[in-house]
């Protein structure tokens, strides 16, 4: 169960762009996303909500999941990306899809956190 956990805080991102108001838009990056990292996706759901419109997308991963909650009344999204290192170390290819979601949405700043989950030897 060892992984590695990664979520990033975006904020100034222009509220025209169409990942941010469009289930379909944040979808196609989303999986283009995941597709480029090596990750493999085997299940999803993206929901646009009524106006101010924000998006939330869930696309759960062989190796775990990604979450993308958008806010563009605020011009805010937060990503949510966990994956396990079950068999291999998948650490750098979380660290490749969160950069390629951060890319596309060009935030004006970015507040990352990285958490490594399950280590062997915790007691819990």
């Amino acid at each position: 169960m060892q992984g590695l956990h990664l979520t990033a805080d975006l904020s100034g991102c222009a509220s025209d762009r169409p990942v941010l108001t469009c289930a379909a838009s944040l979808r196609q990056l989303c999986l283009q996303a995941v597709a480029a990292s090596g990750l493999q996706a085997v299940g999803e759901l993206f929901h646009t909500f009524a106006a101010p419109g924000g998006v939330t997308g869930v696309v759960l991963l062989a190796e775990s999941h990604l979450a993308v909650h958008t806010w563009p009344e605020l011009g805010a999204v937060t990503l949510d990306v966990y994956v396990c290192n079950r068999g291999q170390d998948n650490s750098a290819r979380a660290e490749a899809l969160l950069a390629a979601l951060v890319a596309g949405f060009a935030p004006a700043t970015v507040q990352r956190q990285a958490l490594r989950r399950g280590e062997r030897g915790l007691q819990g």
